[in-house]
């Protein structure tokens, strides 16, 4: 990881740089042109590091308005890899502890993230409603349920169903993504190239979740992507 932050970094810092003075300055920044910044970030440290990550399912992805994408957590890759994914913009809320890392810091700011400080139920509260607004504007964020990633890897951990009020709340469509391999980029003292996968699956409508809890929620995406990674990395074995 230190090599590809090492070379990365005056790119990436370049772009950051750019994005901070644009905005400074009182022109109009879309949020399109700041994930056209982001992606080529993400691109550079791919490129840089050796990575190449496989995706599927972009035709699931709702057409219109903004939804929840909920994804397994294995590594500092995570987001990156589905951000290289997505086609169109989308943001992710963060630990605020974990935001304030190198890089990390100028990077959600770049696309207009959430920190969300689990420290402080005053603050958490604040930035679910504001990410509650958000998305009924039309925003799409990246949350990850399982919290943290610690040697995670292609297992999954209890999904927190408080996680899931951003989406509950604004009634929007929820997205489960399965990642397989993420913790490989950043977690592995090695040189050598590497592969990750990024899978959207079939979107879960308000109008199918709406009688269910949090739990049952949590639960039901949990399953979703816990089967997709298990036909995936089976395949990959029988193959």
């Amino acid at each position: 990881m230190c090599y590809v932050v090492v070379v990365s970094l005056p790119f990436v810092m370049y772009y950051i740089v750019k994005a901070r003075v644009i905005e400074r300055s009182g022109m109009h920044f879309p949020e399109e042109r700041r994930y056209r910044m982001a992606q080529r970030c993400i691109r550079i440290m791919m490129h840089n590091g050796k990575i190449e990550t496989e995706s599927t399912g972009q035709e699931l992805l709702p057409g219109e308005g903004g939804y929840v994408m909920f994804s397994n957590h294995q590594g500092k890759y995570d987001t990156l890899g589905i951000m290289a994914s997505h086609p169109k913009p989308c943001t992710i809320v963060m630990d605020a502890g974990r935001s304030r890392l190198p890089i990390a810091d100028s990077f959600i700011d770049l696309v207009k993230g959430q920190r969300l400080d689990k420290t402080d139920m005053k603050k958490q509260m604040k930035t679910i409603l504001r990410i509650v607004d958000e998305v009924k504007a039309g925003r799409r964020y990246i949350v990850f349920p399982e919290g943290g990633y610690d040697h995670n890897r292609n297992e999954l951990q209890e999904f927190l169903p408080g996680s899931f009020k951003c989406a509950t709340r604004a009634r929007a469509p929820i997205v489960p993504v399965a990642i397989i391999d993420s913790y490989k980029p950043f977690g592995m003292n090695s040189l050598r190239r590497v592969k990750t996968q990024v899978h959207f699956l079939e979107p879960i409508f308000y109008e199918e979740y709406q009688e269910m809890t949090t739990p049952q929620i949590a639960e039901l995406v949990k399953e979703r992507i816990a089967a997709e990674i298990n036909i995936r990395v089976k395949g990959r074995k029988a193959g």
